[in-house]
């Protein structure tokens, strides 16, 4: 790469783009966990935009056609987390139903904290769930073969650029580019306009956040957290060439204060014109191409860049699973399978606007032209992303646990965060990518002793 920099200082902040969310409330009309009566039920959810219309629109319409009362609990994500897994580890039954990612959901059926939905999808074939995208339906499926949840919206990640920028470079964009095709555009209109990067990319500590992205580079380079057989690949030659490459980028074409840029970030920066290209979360183009964006209409959609695999985007789904102890399951598949409903989405579209629908999760919305009309720009490429993500063989070797932008094991939670640290440190110019992954590999081969331990025990 050529020059180098880290630039430093983000601009402004991306909330008034985005919508705003309560930090923690009981439903409307309910007074929070455990106030309903036997025909009433208890949900403990993210506080995403989402969910913040679910919550409104549950009493009006759920509860007055079914007479089943919905108590919610909403938090942010992080305390929403660490809430669900304190209740659900416990079995208290204070929840009957909680939203849960396609990280967690695996790894609570193997517990047996999570009830299987088959027989109520056997018992309600109004649902559809071969309308569900495969790879949401595979990615909520545990070992065993059964379903522990059902999707309320859906991610994939891809490449978002500035068309204008690009065409007037005379540049033209693959539909599906490689990295290094993406590194060569970067340099070529990084600064085309003052303050722009040639590209935005997470580089805040988090496994959840730099190790995101990163992870799909990883896989597509040919690297690996963890071999089939449970050895540690962190500092192997694939995993050390793909960190390279993104550290050297995003230090070379990045955005400003890289380290400390995650989602909110890079996406303010593509708005403000302070970034020409972002590699992100498919669910970013709603506000991207949302009335007011002074980026409405400019950007372009590509598949996630790849090296030696065929695609490379990830896949997440916010979802809805059943406390085992749950003593209102039926009363809570009825709440789900609305929620997750092709019905539902059509009262968003009706009454909120279809760039508010819960997306990413249905084949049957990517065929709704009143959909269509809002997510024209972006809903291909979406549903094709999604489509072409595969949780169980995301790289060029077998894997483990599943898992694209993460390994579907508790305890990768900490083992990403820590090494993103390190990570976001070279990206900051504090260690080499070397040493940064010769201290994860470290902290890799733990956990991977204790997976090999137990399974020659």
């Amino acid at each position: 790469m050529a020059r180098a920099r880290i630039r430093v200082a983000l601009t402004g902040a991306a909330a008034a783009l985005l919508v705003a969310a309560p930090a923690g409330c009981a439903g409307w009309g309910g007074t929070g966990a455990g106030s309903g009566g036997a025909n009433s039920i208890d949900v403990l959810m993210v506080n995403n935009p989402q969910m913040i219309d679910l919550q409104r629109l549950t009493a009006e319409h759920f509860t007055r056609e079914t007479g089943i009362g919905v108590n919610f609990t909403v938090l942010p994500e992080n305390d929403v987390r660490d809430k669900i897994s304190q209740e659900f580890s416990s079995q208290a039954g204070q929840y009957d139903v909680a939203s849960l990612s396609n990280f967690e959901i695996p790894i609570y059926a193997k517990s047996k904290w999570i009830a299987p939905l088959d027989d109520y999808l056997a018992a309600d074939p109004e649902f559809d769930q071969a309308d569900i995208l495969p790879p949401m339906t595979g990615s909520l499926t545990a070992d065993d073969g059964k379903l522990y949840g059902e999707p309320f919206y859906g991610e994939s990640s891809f490449l978002m650029y500035r068309k204008d920028v690009l065409d007037a470079a005379g540049i033209t964009m693959p539909p599906r580019p490689t990295w290094q095709q993406v590194a060569d555009i970067a340099a070529r209109v990084d600064g085309r306009q003052p303050g722009m990067a040639g590209i935005c990319l997470r580089g805040q500590p988090g496994w959840g956040q730099i190790f995101a992205p990163l992870t799909t580079v990883v896989n597509t380079f040919g690297g690996t957290w963890f071999d089939a057989g449970w050895n540690a690949r962190v500092d192997a030659p694939e995993f050390r060439q793909a960190t390279e490459f993104y550290v050297d980028l995003v230090r070379t074409y990045g955005e400003t204060g890289a380290p400390q840029a995650g989602f909110t970030e890079c996406l303010n920066n593509l708005v403000q014109g302070n970034a020409a290209m972002w590699y992100d979360a498919t669910s970013a183009a709603g506000t991207l191409e949302a009335d007011g964006s002074p980026v409405k209409g400019r950007i372009g959609y590509a598949a996630a860049p790849v090296v030696r695999t065929p695609a490379s985007g990830w896949l997440y789904a916010w979802s809805w699973s059943i406390q085992q102890a749950s003593e209102k399951r039926d009363n809570a598949w009825k709440f789900i399978s609305w929620a997750s409903s092709k019905r539902y989405e059509q009262l968003v579209g009706d009454r909120l606007g279809w760039s508010r629908v819960p997306a990413g999760k249905r084949a049957s919305t990517y065929g709704n032209q009143e959909y269509l009309k809002v997510a024209a720009a972006f809903a291909e490429p979406t549903r094709d992303a999604i489509a072409s993500a595969d949780p169980r063989n995301p790289g060029v070797q077998p894997r483990p646990a599943l898992g694209i932008q993460f390994v579907d094991i508790p305890e990768f939670t900490d083992l990403g965060t820590q090494v993103s640290q390190y990570v976001s440190s070279a990206i900051a110019g504090q260690m080499s990518v070397g040493e940064a992954l010769e201290r994860g590999q470290r902290l890799a081969e733990d956990v991977a002793e204790r997976y090999r331990s137990r399974k020659e025990g």
